[in-house]
């Protein structure tokens, strides 16, 4: 039987870099042989549940090719609580061990069930605390009159240094630029940063 690592990340600007170096250092201190482990990467946000290589995994474990599934964090497989137990529990039905190296969790059993219930809990309440910061932030640009929101028939994308760096330009703090920009203040601090190079 072969072990199935699963990673997520949202979006192409993302590395899954992270996830992976820290997914094989556990393989690696718990005895995994590398030509026993399957690896499957969606490049997708977390409220979908449409992803091309869970499904993969998914069908890998009904088959019973994959019986120990390994992620760096829950919230790689979903951010809503329901889709999240579902997902857990038919997994485990199928006969899968599930692993969150991360937060250090087995959920092979009932008690693990119950523990991954309740993170997912937090993750989806994480998520809409994030969103809400973001409608205040923009709204506060708007008042401010300095939000440049999406040009219209625009061919190029701005990166995100090069968007931090315009909104910043603009008197925006960094609060308000992760609103906009749907990022991390650290991240904001990073973009603004490199444009200092």
């Amino acid at each position: 039987m072969s072990t199935g690592v699963y990673i997520r990340i949202s979006s192409h600007t993302q590395t899954s870099d992270s996830q992976r170096t820290e997914i094989q250092r556990w393989l690696d201190a718990h005895g995994y042989q590398p030509d026993s482990v399957h690896w499957f990467e969606d490049i997708e946000s977390g409220v979908s549940m449409n992803r091309k290589r869970l499904d993969a995994l998914h069908q890998a474990i009904f088959t019973g090719e994959i019986k120990t599934v390994v992620v760096w964090k829950l919230d790689r497989l979903a951010r809503s609580m329901r889709e999240g137990i579902n997902t857990l529990s038919r997994w485990c039905e199928a006969g899968a061990r599930v692993v969150s190296i991360t937060q250090q969790l087995d959920l092979s059993g009932p008690v693990g069930r119950l523990v991954a219930g309740v993170l997912f809990g937090i993750a989806e309440i994480e998520r809409e605390h994030i969103r809400e910061r973001q409608t205040a932030g923009i709204a506060a640009a708007k008042q401010r009159g300095v939000y440049i929101g999406r040009k219209k028939g625009a061919t190029k994308v701005p990166t995100g240094p090069e968007q931090a760096q315009a909104l910043r330009a603009r008197g925006l703090k960094n609060r308000e630029i992760a609103a906009i920009l749907k990022v991390t203040e650290r991240t904001v601090g990073n973009y603004l940063n490199a444009n200092r190079h």
